[in-house]
């Protein structure tokens, strides 16, 4: 992959545990920032033509390999302008090491 195939802002999400109004511990969500990424929605394996007819939206994301990226998880979230994405699995680095890729599903906002 090159740098120039970047070409969608994604942001990072990291989960954070929150306490409402009444003290109860609650899920959300800390913005970790906005990088550049490359989105490739593929219609492959069969798990994942499941996955867009129940509405889901596999694709497989990757960013430039930064400390930033390097610390995704499979809790972390990816947020666009019109989609959230639940990371799926670990994210691995590509074989020269310069990007960090990913796989997701999403759900339009």
């Amino acid at each position: 992959m090159k740098t120039g195939q970047l070409n969608r802002r994604i942001t990072l999400l990291e989960p954070q545990p929150f306490k409402d109004a009444d003290g109860k511990v609650i899920q959300g969500w800390t913005n970790r920032g906005t990088v550049w990424a490359n989105i490739q929605h593929r219609p492959g394996s069969e798990a994942f033509q499941q996955a867009r007819m129940e509405a889901r939206d596999p694709a497989t994301i990757a960013v430039r390999a930064t400390a930033l990226s390097r610390s995704l998880s499979s809790l972390w979230r990816v947020e666009t302008e019109d989609t959230i994405y639940e990371v799926k699995g670990n994210p691995h680095r590509s074989q020269d090491n310069a990007f960090v890729i990913f796989q997701v599903e999403g759900q339009r906002k």
